[in-house]
């Protein structure tokens, strides 16, 4: 008899601070959007936005060549081939 009342008592004291931890998170929004009285407000000027739909002119030259890539490719699969010797030997 003596448990169920520490049980009932546990899960009262628990479903009061879930309750209460639900109340504050509902208000910390509001708390977040609210500033200093001494805070200068933000400057909102018109045409304050970075120009996202201005692009770079196109290049003239590739990148990196074709050459160059091949044996990029070949240097990254003899290190990955490298690596996967290490891992098995090191099973």
């Amino acid at each position: 008899m003596l448990a169920l009342r520490v049980l009932q008592r546990s899960l009262l004291i628990g479903g009061a601070l879930l309750s209460v931890a639900f109340v504050l998170g509902g208000c910390s929004s509001q708390f977040a959007d609210m500033t200093p009285m001494d805070a200068q407000a933000p400057a909102r000027e018109p045409g304050s936005y970075l120009p996202v739909h201005d692009l770079p002119p196109d290049r003239d030259q590739a990148v990196i060549t074709p050459e160059q890539r091949a044996k990029i490719e070949a240097e990254l699969a003899a290190a990955r081939d490298r690596q996967a010797a290490a891992a098995k030997d090191a099973k």
